[in-house]
């Protein structure tokens, strides 16, 4: 029985546009235009995760996307250095337009459509819980929490917990995960 991670070797031959050392890509995870998709150092990507880069998917170094997530869009979707995603999370860098000022689905040529694209990015020790939505133009900065199942559709600031539908801000949090990181760092380079 194959191992349920790809191989350097791999890896090597899916495409990828760049990858780091030590990264775990399952073998049931869907990577669609792997030429659009870098990792860093340390990336692992679960069972049942689709990535779908309409324009490029950049996942920085420590990074972790649980098990039936999805990144899809026409923009970027980027997730810095140690943010994750909990399992059935869906980041979107493209939308449809509900309103009905245009046609929708793929079926019809984007002439008849009027699809928002716009970069979605994750910045540095971002969390996102099981079940949320993430969609198009939305910035997280860093340390960013977000509660399981939530909907968020605008930025949300540093070091803050977010949840609901639409989320919000509930409270700060703490920062001492800067200092965990920097022992870590100390701890991996001695």
């Amino acid at each position: 029985m194959p191992p349920s991670f790809y191989t350097e070797i791999e890896l090597a031959g899916l495409g990828l546009a760049s990858f780091g050392k030590d990264c775990k890509i399952s073998r049931y995870a869907r990577l669609y235009n792997p030429h659009n998709i870098t990792l860093g150092n340390c990336v692992r990507v679960d069972d049942f995760c689709v990535l779908s880069a309409g324009s490029r998917i950049s996942l920085g170094s420590h990074v972790h996307i649980a098990a039936h997530s999805l990144l899809t869009g026409a923009s970027l979707i980027e997730l810095d250095d140690f943010s994750g995603l909990s399992s059935h999370v869906s980041v979107y860098s493209s939308s449809d337009d509900y309103l009905g000022r245009g046609l929708t689905n793929p079926t019809v040529p984007m002439v008849y459509r009027n699809v928002t694209n716009s970069p979605v990015l994750l910045k540095k020790h971002v969390i996102v819980g099981a079940g949320s939505v993430i969609l198009p133009g939305v910035t997280l900065e860093v340390g960013c929490a977000v509660g399981a199942l939530s909907l968020v559709n605008k930025s949300m600031p540093e070091f803050v917990i977010v949840q609901g539908n639409p989320a919000s801000a509930i409270c700060k949090r703490s920062r001492r995960l800067l200092a965990k990181e920097q022992a870590f760092l100390e701890s991996a380079s001695a």
